[in-house]
């Protein structure tokens, strides 16, 4: 029979696929001897056993099950439904990547009437029980019943109102079984049956919530949202109950090895007194700094002070742990890696390298990418002088302005609309998880830097201010108040959520200033890596931003948005309507000096590094007016004013946006098309480029120009254009008496040109890939047409597994580009060859050029240290290839 379940003493880290990350990180710390309290693991095999046999426990699954739990009784000296003396549980789903409060928690299981009694008089403690009870009722009626947890809230709120309570420790054990008795009442009012209370039907129900649960809505959302596969189930820990709700001497808490805001290597979290776990997730109490626990219970303190030590040395990672301590003694419920801000990942890398924990390569694979981008966001300008609203718990740093919004379907709607909001609640949950993505940044009156909404926004790395108390919020009537201050919804408010601070209005914003860490990692990723990393730069403000952040060139240089200047549009226009050569003429020659400006300016930002430039791309009608706009102003002049000489120009200008008009555009009259058919435009920017060459070389600064033709799909194309380009060259050269080195080649961006990649290499010194029309033209797919009507359907009925325009499409896309590459350089063995691409700054993508033997990739400005880390991690990962390139 295949093994189903596994007792706590009989797995270990190793088994994480089998036993969901908490399972394995359960069975690990028995396994070195942590208080951790006894419990068994049903697999994620049994998950999909589960789906196969049409959501149903399975024979095999029920008996292990039942044999675990016999053998949890003898481990505990206690019995399941025994009311002298009650074994009591708590069910945790446990994926193989962490999903914080994205599956459901059962407490308390095995509680009935008469387990009830039975635990207030074994622990002397009525109240206790009660409250137990309660919890269960009300977390399983939630769970598994599907009972609306609001019912339960409301009427929790009356009774403390009615009774004058501030808050629930002060209700007493009767005040406990009144609220029972309503509990229950809620339950047969909305399922219309009795609370169940067989503790195995309890136990078989939960399981197959939990079950059901990998596949509920938010799970869906976050799997999605962090590219997790949906065939790998959940696991289901079943773990003997220890109670943090059992008196002063009693608690329940959360702790990060490390701070995962700022990665100071400081212990770092919350607790509450006489509370239970859900407690301190949930934000219903604001919960104390674990620090003052050294004063609550020093013992206790200084267990947990060498328990957090001994995980964080045993994993060499910062470690998230929940623990309970029951009447003075300490037990670890769970350990996991922490989920951390970019900052905090940076820092705690380093310095584990500085303390010995780890080497520079495994602190480089421990940083992901894509989080670094947290790191380029805007911060409030220091020099605004702030007026505090309002202050909360600093859960997740950065900043945000937006729109308040009281719901996280509201905040998804406005932000379809391009709207800028920030979602503000007195607490979020795991179904505000579309609204969190949706806002620019979270707030919530109540809960602690381990709440939902803290762990959720620093996931994100969104701004997210937690516990701010003195924010009064009124839902029904869509504001909140501060004081004597009212902020209702709609108004804007500014947040900081490295501070905590809360501000009406919009504030001004500057760029991010990176840490020395952040420079430190990024010096050893360069050490590492194999693959150069450029950046696309269209003028020198994005050349030096791009240099800032380590580009080693510029990997694309459109020339087409120099000409979107308001003021040369233009002379643009008149470009393009002229109808004989010498027209025209006039048009570049105004052009070629502003060219040349641009091009100056971004040879000299990047200091003699190589700047790949594309001569003009787009079809000439990009630059002109709308046809139907033009259609309607041309319509009206007629009517109004028929003998204006604004009609007559309106009238030629749309004579020739009806002669450019294309069908389909993208494949259309454009790129090195342009340049065969109007070589002069070509030609105005060769010279262009090698006059801006010329006029650095002779103030002694070193350029390295490479010119790009666009979407050559046959050799005599590329033949063609390279001639002309070096004759330009030929003329400039003879008129300024300056040698410019300098290379000529072509985007790979249509199949034909990867397919003949042999013959075009013997016009080209150079292949770079551009996979975004690339990727356009294998699929036929037209980009804009594709995600705004069928992609997302396709990515979430599985058709795709990626957006092919995010990530790279390897197994087609990706042929095309290693048989360019491979082509290529049969006949050009030191072919240099790069990707420029919004493919160029993604992981997956930027691994896959690794592999593929590519030089270099080129990305936007701010993703080149993205693409520097993920160069590194991919070197790492597969090996140096420096033999092979100092062979090329």
């Amino acid at each position: 029979m295949k093994k189903f379940v596994y007792l706590f003493n009989e797995g270990n880290s190793s088994m994480k696929a089998l036993l969901g990350g908490k399972g394995a990180n359960l069975a690990e710390m028995t396994k070195i001897g942590l208080p951790v309290p006894d419990g068994f693991t049903i697999t994620t095999e049994a998950c999909n056993d589960y789906y196969e046999a049409g959501k149903k426990i399975t024979i095999d699954v029920t008996e292990q099950v039942l044999q675990a739990l016999h053998t949890l009784e003898d481990q505990t000296g206690k019995q399941f439904g025994n009311p002298g003396n009650p074994l009591l549980v708590s069910v945790r789903s446990g994926s193989v990547f962490s999903m914080p409060g994205m599956m459901d928690t059962i407490l308390n299981l095995g509680m009935n009437d008469e387990t009830v009694e039975g635990l207030a008089k074994l622990t002397e403690n009525p109240r206790f029980a009660y409250d137990s009870y309660r919890r269960f009722i009300q977390m399983f009626s939630d769970v598994v019943l599907e009972v609306d947890g609001f019912y339960f809230e409301q009427l929790l709120e009356e009774t403390r109102e009615n009774k004058g309570y501030s808050s629930d420790p002060d209700l007493s054990a009767a005040d406990w079984q009144e609220v029972i008795a309503g509990y229950k009442g809620i339950v047969k009012k909305h399922t219309r049956k009795a609370f169940p209370q067989d503790p195995k039907e309890q136990l078989f129900l939960a399981i197959n919530s939990v079950f059901d649960s990998w596949n509920n809505q938010r799970a869906i959302v976050y799997r999605r949202l962090n590219k997790i596969a949906d065939h790998l189930g959940t696991a289901v820990n079943i773990q003997s109950m220890v109670f943090g709700n059992m008196g002063n001497d009693s608690g329940t808490g959360v702790a990060f090895t490390r701070n995962p805001s700022t990665g100071e290597s400081d212990l770092y979290g919350e607790y509450l007194i006489n509370a239970q776990g859900e407690d301190v997730v949930a934000g219903i109490r604001t919960p104390l700094p674990i620090r003052t626990l050294k004063e609550e219970m020093p013992k206790v303190f200084q267990q947990f002070s060498e328990t957090y030590e001994l995980l964080e040395r045993h994993y060499k990672d910062m470690q998230d742990i929940e623990f309970t301590v029951e009447r003075g003694k300490l037990y670890i419920l769970q350990t996991r890696t922490g989920k951390r801000t970019a900052q905090a990942a940076i820092r705690i890398a380093v310095e584990m390298v500085n303390e010995g924990i780890i080497d520079k390569n495994e602190a480089l694979l421990r940083v992901d990418p894509e989080q670094l981008n947290q790191l380029l966001h805007r911060r409030i300008d220091d020099k605004f002088e702030r007026k505090q609203l309002a202050k909360g718990l600093p859960a997740s740093p950065g900043a945000a302005t937006g729109q308040v919004v009281f719901d996280a379907d509201e905040a998804e709607t406005l932000t379809n609309e391009g709207k800028k909001v920030i979602l503000v609640r007195p607490e979020t949950t795991p179904d505000d998880i579309h609204g969190i993505i949706a806002a620019q940044a979270v707030v919530t009156s109540r809960g602690g830097m381990t709440s939902h909404a803290a762990v959720v926004a620093r996931g994100m790395g969104k701004a997210c201010i937690c516990g701010c108390e003195a924010m009064k919020i009124d839902l029904r009537e869509g504001q909140f108040q501060v004081g004597d201050t009212v902020v209702n919804h709609g108004d804007i408010i500014t947040i900081d959520g490295a501070t905590g601070e809360i501000m009406l209005g919009e504030i001004p914003m500057i760029d991010p200033e990176l840490s020395d860490e952040f420079q430190l990692l990024l010096s050893w990723a360069d050490d590492v890596r194999d693959l150069g990393v450029r950046a696309n730069a269209d003028n020198p403000e994005d050349a030096k931003k791009a240099f800032e952040f380590g580009a080693g060139g510029i990997g694309l240089c459109r020339t087409e948005h120099m000409f979107m200047d308001s003021k040369r549009i233009p002379i643009v226009q008149s470009m393009i309507l002229a109808e004989t050569y010498e027209e025209r003429k006039v048009a570049l020659d105004q052009l070629l000096p502003m060219q040349q400006g641009d091009f100056e300016g971004i040879f000299e930002a990047m200091q003699g590094h190589p700047v790949t430039i594309r001569l003009l791309d787009p079809p000439l009608h990009e630059f002109l007016p709308d046809k139907e706009e033009l259609l309607v102003e041309v319509t009206k002049l007629q009517i109004t004013d028929p003998q204006s000489r604004e009609l007559k120009m309106k009238e030629i200008l749309l004579k020739k946006v009806r002669q450019l008009h294309e069908y389909n555009p993208m494949l259309g009259h454009r790129g090195c098309r342009l340049g065969m058919i109007h070589p002069e435009i070509y030609f105005m920017q060769a010279k262009a480029i090698f006059y801006a060459a010329s006029s650095l070389a002779e103030r002694g600064i070193t350029v390295n120009p490479e010119i790009m033709i666009p979407l050559v799909g046959h050799v005599n194309e590329l033949k063609e254009m390279r001639k002309l380009v070096n004759e330009a060259g030929k003329q400039v050269k003879e008129e300024k008496g300056t040698v410019i080195d300098y290379t000529v080649g072509t985007m790979i961006e249509i199949p034909r040109a990867a397919l003949t990649a042999d013959r075009i290499a013997e016009e080209a010194d150079f292949f770079s890939f551009g996979t975004n029309d690339l990727t356009q033209t294998t699929f036929g797919y037209s980009r804009d047409d594709a995600e705004g009507k069928f992609l997302q359907t396709y990515i979430e009925e599985k058709v795709l597994p990626e957006n092919p325009f995010a990530v790279l499409d390897t197994e087609g896309v990706g042929k095309l580009v290693e048989m360019g590459v491979t082509l290529g350089r049969q006949t050009k063995p030191g072919l240099k060859t790069g990707i420029c691409g919004e493919h160029g700054g993604e992981k997956h993508s930027i691994e896959f050029c690794y592999k593929t033997g590519l030089d270099y990739v080129s990305c936007s400005p701010y993703r080149v240290p993205l693409a520097r880390l993920a160069a590194a991690q991919a070197t790492i990962r597969h090996g140096s290839r420096k033999k092979i390139l100092s062979i090329r």
